[in-house]
């Protein structure tokens, strides 16, 4: 009997596991629930919340889903290196992130000083020991519409149960990242709130 050649179809469990699934918090719109697998991971999420037409600094995560690009980390604080299968490099105490929205060079690696607005990644607090780029924005790059969503460490609130907002990236605890970058893989995405 004759078969036609098939492509392969993807099981609902299969684009699960390939993807990090983030949705907000019941009740609260500055927290999350990581899913990838079966790890579920408490997060921040943006001051905002999750928003489907982001702006530069409107504090929102975005809502779609965007590829898992590359990471930094801090080799003077994280030792051992991530254990995460996409290329992570040492950060450097000249790394930056251009937010400027008429520079061109908007939501690029660049290196400081830099003549136009750059968030510094080489941070004095350890939000950004390890960054992950999250792929929003960037082929093609809309000015003004968001730069810098990244993962990362969160701050903890004082006295409070739960996390302090971001300006839009998500962010975990240290234990819970380390957890989470075993999972990373080139080629995963990351779904937020669809």
């Amino acid at each position: 009997m004759f078969l036609p050649n098939r492509v392969p179809t993807t099981t609902n469990s299969m684009r699960t596991r390939l993807q990090l699934i983030v949705t907000a918090r019941p009740g609260s719109r500055t927290e999350g629930i990581l899913r990838v697998g079966h790890l579920i991971l408490r997060c921040a999420l943006g001051r905002s919340g999750i928003r489907a037409l982001k702006k530069e600094g409107d504090g929102a995560s975005p809502r779609g889903v965007f590829p898992v690009r590359n990471g930094y980390f801090r080799a003077d604080r994280i030792y051992p290196r991530p254990s995460a299968k996409i290329v992570m490099r040492c950060l450097r105490r000249d790394d930056g992130w251009c937010d400027g929205p008429l520079d061109r060079n908007y939501n690029r690696w660049v290196r400081h000083p830099y003549n136009t607005s750059a968030e510094r990644l080489w941070r004095k607090d350890h939000l950004y020991d390890v960054v992950i780029v999250v792929g929003y924005n960037d082929m093609p790059r809309s000015m003004g519409k968001g730069s810098a969503i990244f993962i990362h460490l969160a701050r903890e609130r004082e006295g409070q149960e739960g996390f302090e907002p971001t300006e839009g990236c998500i962010a975990f605890r240290e234990r819970d990242l380390k957890r989470l970058m075993a999972y990373l893989r080139p080629g995963m995405r990351v779904r937020i709130g669809v």
